[in-house]
């Protein structure tokens, strides 16, 4: 194992484990002076600007795990263009973050997970390693302690049974009939959440075809020999459905030709419909190896424009870097361009950039050349909405979602770029995506069929889109700032936000590492939306927040609190979660006082020589409870952006204090 690379444990439930280098500000800092405040925020504030590229954008590398990389060799084995290079460097990378158990964890400092152990294996045996390597071994030993191949996530097995190291009848059916289901019958496709239903279709291809390939290896050291769990009782929905599982596996066997003729070609046009400028799909790695499969057994051929594009288009989400053994690869399961830039132009905004800033103009421009003007999956369901706003990725046209567009609306507000009609649009365009319950979700609206998530092939990653609560905030902060905040969207978000608060006071964090992030992002909202600081919910939310501020004065969320009710509000100091705090702090007037300067006193003693934070921790969530994201830039805006703000009110009241008479 390569220590430079390792990932390091978290301590116990509300510790607060200190990074190299680094020393943790004191219980009791003094008030950091206004000088020293300005220093911090001037050096971050540099350094976030050397990061800008030419044309105007920002983008921080975004890790997830290992699983990313894996698939990628997996996919390439299965299509035969895997090769030596990449995959020694792909397993060099995937090697330097083995736990010292022996197993692989989701996110950085967690425990060990059944199913990333077992495909993080599959790749290294790809990379020559043999089951007994010590570090194999030990690896073998986990994931037959916790349950073997036969325990693990239905994907992990679907990519098994590519390779027939695990039997397709003993997958969930996932008909390809379901493209041909109206959109008014349940189940149909715009049902799932759009990153779900990007992925299910080019699956129900794979699995009606149930290809078989050739791995080169074997992996019967990770077999338990468990039995298959027994079925759900009937009387339970999630016993209907795998009666109703059963009964779809069995057509699988005798299908209808003709529908099922039909079915594929329906697929295969849905999909390559849906392949964005880049190559790829949705933007994200799920998606995107299952469509190049999918649409390889139907014949594609590996120099079509279609397949060309995709596999060209992942080179672009591959990052490259030196490890202590070797160059490593590493794929990025998405990009952020869209949401680095708009939060990087907050970020610099409140700082005391002004608007017409070079820095500020390229971006403004940038953003204003990524707006979406197309209909996508979206308009399914709001038919009569006129397409608008802004998506996550460079080219993800077909799925733009409410929270770029809401920041992006907030950051093109702080240039001097004209960018009134854009607004207006992407303004026209969230309204008319609030759901009836008067929330906002990502990137749908009513997208809550919540008895999908018991279908049996739906046990990994949130499979629909409902309102959330960082969301519909970062919406109604948007529309507050616009002048919306009287109108009865604005309002019936507001309510939604406040009848979703949880009981201690915090808000649950969909997008982000969690009740700090929800909190963060709420508070701030309601606050521009005119609910006083006064108001019975903000006192409770920044009470939550004043309990749960670590001994070394920031602030910090374990991903198990996704799981463990006793991780809320716990875990090792970070600089994106001290700040989204210091946001909520500010909000209702308290960003001057104790636990405030605590945190800005963290803030300032962990910031590193070049202006940034260090924060290997993962603080951005892709699927609660299963899937998680460290973005490389929120280390950095967050708390320009937080630092920045408490800066300018204390400047503020100091000048209105000296011109008092």
């Amino acid at each position: 194992m390569t220590e430079l690379l390792q990932p390091k444990p978290v301590g116990a439930p509300g510790g607060t484990a200190t990074r190299p280098g680094q020393r943790p500000a004191p219980a009791d800092a003094p008030r950091l002076t206004d000088d020293r405040l300005r220093e911090v925020v001037e050096r971050a504030r540099d350094h976030l600007l050397g990061l800008q590229e030419p044309a105007g954008w920002w983008k921080g590398d975004l890790e997830t795990n290992v699983t990313m990389d894996a698939e990628d060799l997996l996919l390439r084995q299965f299509l035969g263009i895997r090769t030596g290079e990449q995959t020694a460097a792909t397993g060099r990378w995937i090697r330097s973050q083995q736990l010292a158990d022996g197993a692989w964890p989701t996110f950085y400092g967690g425990p060990g997970d059944l199913s990333t152990t077992i495909e993080a294996y599959i790749g290294l045996r790809l990379a020559g390693d043999t089951p007994d390597a010590p570090h194999m071994a030990a690896a073998a030993a986990f994931v037959r302690a916790a349950g073997g191949i036969e325990r693990s996530r239905v994907f992990t097995r679907f990519w098994l049974a590519l390779f027939g190291l695990w039997p397709w009848h003993d997958l969930p059916a996932v008909p390809p009939e379901l493209v041909l289901l109206p959109k008014w019958m349940p189940a149909n496709v715009y049902d799932f959440a759009c990153w779900a239903r990007q992925t299910i279709v080019p699956l129900a291809v794979i699995r009606a075809l149930r290809p078989v390939r050739d791995l080169g290896v074997d992996i019967d050291e990770l077999r338990s020999g468990l039995k298959p769990l027994p079925a759900p009782r009937l009387r339970s929905r999630r016993g209907l459905l795998h009666r109703g599982d059963r009964l779809a596996a069995a057509y699988e066997r005798f299908p209808l030709e003709p529908v099922r003729m039909n079915a594929l070609r329906r697929c295969a046009e849905w999909i390559v419909a849906r392949q964005e400028a880049d190559g790829g799909w949705g933007g994200i790695q799920p998606p995107w190896v299952y469509s190049l499969m999918a649409l390889h057994l139907l014949g594609y051929p590996m120099d079509h424009p279609v397949m060309k594009a995709g596999l060209d288009g992942l080179d672009g989400f591959t990052l490259h870097r030196d490890g202590p053994d070797g160059p490593v690869r590493l794929l990025e399961a998405c990009q952020s361009p869209v949401w680095d830039t708009a939060l990087a132009v907050v970020a610099l905004s409140e700082t005391g950039l002004p608007a017409d800033h070079p820095a500020m103009t390229k971006a403004g421009q940038w953003l204003l050349g990524e707006e979406i003007r197309v209909k996508g999956d979206w308009a399914v369901r709001r038919p009569a909405t006129p397409a608008g706003g802004w998506a996550f990725e460079f080219a993800n046209d077909i799925y733009p979602d409410t929270d770029d567009t809401a920041e992006v609306m907030m950051a093109l507000r702080r240039t001097a770029v004209p960018a009134q009609p854009a607004v207006l649009r992407a303004t026209r365009w969230m309204l008319g995506m609030q759901s009836r319950d008067g929330g906002w979700a990502a990137f749908d609206a009513d997208n809550t069929s919540e008895f999908l998530a018991d279908l049996p092939f739906c046990d990994f990653g949130a499979v629909i889109d409902p309102p959330s609560a960082d969301v519909t905030a970062h919406v109604v902060e948007a529309l507050a700032h616009e002048g919306f905040s009287r109108t009865p969207a604005v309002r019936r978000g507001v309510g939604w936000l406040l009848a979703h608060q949880e009981p201690d006071g915090s808000w649950f964090g969909r997008w982000g590492a969690n009740h700090v992030y929800g909190t963060g992002a709420v508070v701030p909202a309601l606050a521009a939306a005119g609910v006083p600081a006064s108001h019975p919910a903000l006192q409770r939310a920044a009470q939550w927040l004043l309990t749960h501020q670590n001994s070394d004065g920031g602030w910090g969320e374990d991903l198990r609190s996704y799981r463990e009710p006793e991780w809320i509000g716990r875990g090792a100091s970070t600089a994106s979660q001290t700040a989204w705090a210091l946001l909520a702090l500010h909000a209702v007037g308290l960003g001057d006082g104790p636990a405030a300067n605590r945190g800005l006193a963290w803030l300032a003693a962990t910031q590193q020589a070049d202006g940034g934070w260090d924060e290997p921790y993962f603080t951005g969530t892709g699927f609660p409870r299963d899937f998680y994201i460290n973005y490389g830039l929120y280390r950095l805006v967050f708390p320009v952006t937080a630092l920045g703000r408490i800066l300018t009110a204390r400047t503020g009241a100091a000048a209105a204090a000296e011109t008092a008479p």
